[in-house]
């Protein structure tokens, strides 16, 4: 039996390229002096041009603004950390998301089964919340989180334990939903179900060894609730 879901955001809820490739492409040609130092602060990060998407080993899939701004900084002389990941966090914030799947219905279908929905994102809660407002979800979910809401980030499993203890869950009865193997650790360290989707970065191959099962896209949960056995 399944009582709750918390979905990581980018990669699950929206599709990881066709979001983040607008984010890299308008925040770097900003930050850059000319076409070669746009190309090392895209390869610093992972970022492909060319195909607007990520290396599989970007800093951009799991990591927080914090660590996109230390990725960076080596390339931006007289720039300060703190002040490059606010500028960040404000870019971020205006990006339009391009959903993975129609979410209004897939979500609110979800709560009339009775689930408690949450987010726990490895992006900061300010811009999380600005994305979700954009789509019209906020009031779809009874949490949200990101890593700097005071519960760590991602793989540790600070967000996903507070969200079942907020949400007065079992972690056992929780799934934990996402796109990388940072949010399938996070989901396994407190207890709960793993879910892997395909609507990121990583492969199946990249994925299945840490997910109960692993999905094309969130669209798919409800079947795969459908079918499980009580217990």
């Amino acid at each position: 039996m399944i009582d709750g879901i918390v979905f990581d955001k980018d990669g699950t809820l929206f599709d990881f390229r066709a979001s983040w490739g607008r984010w890299a492409e308008m925040f770097l040609a900003g930050l850059a002096r000319d076409p070669a130092h746009f190309a090392a602060l895209a390869d610093a990060i992972g970022y492909l041009p060319q195909v607007r998407s990520f290396r599989p080993d970007s800093v951009v899939i799991a990591a927080t603004a914090a660590d996109i701004a230390a990725a960076l900084l080596p390339h931006l002389p007289g720039r300060e950390q703190a002040e490059l990941t606010e500028a960040i966090d404000t870019a971020a914030a205006k990006v339009s998301m391009a959903e993975a799947v129609p979410l209004v219905p897939l979500l609110t279908a979800l709560r009339a089964r009775g689930l408690r929905l949450g987010v726990a994102t490895n992006d900061s809660e300010v811009p999380a919340r600005a994305h979700l407002a954009a789509n019209g979800l906020t009031q779809l979910f009874d949490y949200i989180a990101g890593y700097d809401s005071g519960y760590g980030p991602k793989p540790g499993p600070g967000m996903c334990r507070a969200f079942a203890d907020t949400q007065g869950l079992d972690p056992a009865r929780v799934l934990m939903v996402g796109d990388s193997r940072h949010d399938l650790e996070a989901g396994r360290a407190a207890g709960m179900r793993t879910i892997a989707v395909l609507t990121g970065i990583a492969t199946e191959a990249d994925l299945a060894p840490h997910a109960d099962v692993v999905l094309p896209d969130i669209g798919a949960l409800p079947a795969w609730l459908d079918g499980l056995s009580p217990r």
